[in-house]
């Protein structure tokens, strides 16, 4: 059995062939088209029409009602918003198809042969140009009852009394990458290697930018063990390959527990951070077991 495997993200759409092992046989990388519903449609034809599949899966941003196969939203492809996109590519192609959730997808990779595969319940966090999220739930993915149940990119954070952002806006990669040029006075955008090259080196405003960054994060985190007391928290995206990343966040949620609840006199439950082991494939193995289960 083959099953096309699409993972659409903002700027690539990434896609591979596997089977029901989640071995990839081949894989791909084409533009998203960021013009309209219909290019982004007729690219998945393309793309199909160029493998021998007995079906597709697709791993998509946004709130998406996998279900019926409706995207609610489809965070930077605002042309997908309401857009029934299982339904046109099963009668365009002719195959099965199933969508889900980046995250939700990312979720499952890790659940099932991941770095949550013997927890009960955890909580996976993808950094990317936002921050998608998804909780575990006795060893499941946890849709909610309007399939947004994760979505913290949407909490919002205050920022002065008459300003508030939203989270996956203030600790996406984009975010902390300006942090730092604007620090140095950088006219040009700056790459995430040229930054963690920087943290490498110690350089000061870099590791400053790192720990301001990270302790935002950290304070999410406890948020989240606080409301749903996962046993786990894991850490996913592009970014979460960098060492001092993933180190930089265990050391400010330690600091949330040292140090910052002392006054209150209480012991609250520790999370364990852990990377994501797929990392950049993840939302590719998650897709592909969300096909599986169908």
């Amino acid at each position: 059995m083959k099953i096309l495997v699409v993972d659409v993200g903002g700027t690539f759409i990434k896609f591979a062939v596997m089977n029901e092992k989640a071995e990839i046989i081949e894989r791909g990388k084409v533009p998203t088209p960021l013009e309209s519903h219909e290019d982004f449609i007729n690219k998945l034809v393309e793309i199909y029409k160029s493998v021998e599949v007995e079906g597709i899966t697709l791993s998509l941003p946004g709130v998406i009602d996998s279900e019926r196969g409706i995207c609610i939203t489809s965070g930077a492809l605002g042309y997908n918003n309401g857009c029934n996109v299982l339904e046109e590519l099963e009668k365009i192609c002719g195959v099965k198809v199933t969508i889900e959730n980046d995250a939700k997808c990312a979720a499952l990779a890790e659940a099932k042969i991941g770095s949550l595969a013997n927890v009960s319940d955890g909580f996976v966090m993808v950094f990317g140009t936002g921050v998608g999220g998804a909780f575990i739930k006795n060893h499941e993915v946890h849709w909610g009852k309007h399939f947004s149940a994760g979505e913290i990119s949407f909490t919002f954070e205050s920022l002065s009394e008459n300003e508030i952002k939203p989270f996956g806006e203030l600790c996406g990669v984009p975010a902390l990458l300006k942090s730092y040029a604007q620090i140095k006075n950088l006219s040009n955008e700056i790459t995430g290697e040229e930054f963690f090259q920087a943290v490498e080196e110690k350089e000061n405003d870099a590791l400053t930018c790192l720990d301001n960054f990270t302790r935002r994060v950290a304070i999410k985190i406890f948020n989240i063990q606080m409301m749903f007391d996962p046993e786990k928290i894991a850490i996913g995206g592009g970014i979460s390959v960098q060492e001092s990343f993933i180190d930089s966040i265990r050391s400010n949620v330690a600091k949330i527990y040292d140090e910052d609840l002392k006054e209150y006199k209480v012991e609250m439950p520790r999370v364990e951070i852990v990377q994501c082991k797929f990392r950049n494939d993840a939302n590719l193995i998650g897709a592909l077991y969300r096909w599986l289960s169908r």
